[in-house]
């Protein structure tokens, strides 16, 4: 039976480092402990599944019941001569498993090196960086749902990908628990060095292979990017918006250096980070909380900050950004 902690820190299970408590807290590390748990409580108070704290923003205590599921495992559940097919626990490291496939030649998720966060939270904002999205190896999830109390699995076309989105931020939200990812990963991978910087760094490694791909990830992450263990932050706390091209080409032809990716003939892709940059907050400090100086993108905690001071500064960043622009920013991060 999983253990119920009382006024328990969450300050070290979330990446900014937001030093709140949960009332009760409790930790699975087996489905029956995490069905046990939720189906004896969930009636007495509220209650928030928490992974691996890399993509949520507490602005205060959390007066209910934090759960958070630990359950471990990676296997190789099917193989043939193009791909294995390994389940992952929704407990485990992101990175980790992401070390583990690139260790034993599977390829797929490469790119997606050095992302905070559990496995079982990467189908929730369809994670992607590099050129690649996870919604490209998903084969199928598997859940508790939160009705019935039964397991349930769905398959990639069931999830409703999008950009950062899922079916588990819409119609399956605070419906169902994530418990195991399947992936299918390619024993013959297909390299995918185009974006950005990336062709180059993996040029100086050697040329292209899951390590030197891995390693160059890394390498570009960590370049522009602050470590969470030193400096709390959550990566993009910003979605980069996707606006109507028309609008995007009038943009462009006002301000010529504005990056531009389109999606379709329809849709084009700016970069947030770009926006908030031209706004004059890259390095910029409002008490507590700041932008970080390489990746405007990235909003940190300067030292002892509290949920409010970033969410406040986030909100300023957006207003001006609108105000500029025209452009609405969308919060990425999960704002509690």
């Amino acid at each position: 039976m999983a253990r119920i902690m009382e006024n328990f820190s969450l300050k070290p299970l979330n990446t900014f480092g937001i030093d709140v408590k949960a009332r009760y807290f409790a930790r699975a590390e087996t489905l029956e402990e995490l069905t046990e748990l939720l189906s004896n409580n969930r009636d007495l108070f509220p209650f928030l599944i928490l992974g691996g704290g890399s993509n949520i923003l507490f602005t205060k205590d959390y007066d209910g019941l934090v759960v958070q599921p630990a359950l471990k495992g990676i296997t190789i559940t099917d193989d043939d001569l193009e791909n294995s097919l390994v389940e992952a626990g929704a407990g485990e490291k992101w990175d980790d498993f992401v070390k583990w496939a690139v260790e034993n030649n599977l390829g797929g998720i490469e790119n997606l090196s050095l992302i905070p966060g559990s496995t079982g939270s990467s189908p929730i904002q369809n994670i992607g960086a590099y050129g690649a999205e996870v919604k490209e190896v998903i084969d199928r999830v598997h859940y508790l749902d939160l009705e019935t109390f039964n397991m349930e699995s769905i398959t990639n076309d069931q999830c409703r990908f999008g950009y950062r989105s899922s079916i588990f931020k819409s119609t399956l939200k605070n419906r169902v628990i994530i418990t195991s990812v399947v992936f299918r990963l390619r024993h013959n991978p297909l390299f995918n060095t185009a974006y950005g910087t990336l062709h180059d760094e993996v040029a100086k490694m050697g040329g292209q292979s899951l390590d030197n791909i891995r390693k160059a990830v890394i390498r570009i992450r960590e370049s522009k990017l602050p470590d969470p263990e030193i400096t709390g932050n959550a990566g993009s706390f910003f979605k980069n918006p996707v606006i109507d091209t028309m609008t995007a080409q009038q943009l462009n032809s006002q301000y010529s250096s504005m990056p531009v990716f389109p999606v379709n003939e329809k849709w084009t892709k700016i970069p947030a980070g770009w926006l908030i940059e031209q706004c004059g907050w890259k390095g910029s400090r409002s008490g507590n909380a700041g932008v970080h100086d390489k990746q405007a993108l990235v909003l940190v905690n300067l030292g002892n900050a509290r949920g409010y001071e970033i969410r406040d500064l986030a909100l300023q960043i957006s207003d001006s950004v609108f105000e500029k622009f025209g452009i609405q920013l969308e919060p990425e991060v999960n704002i509690i």
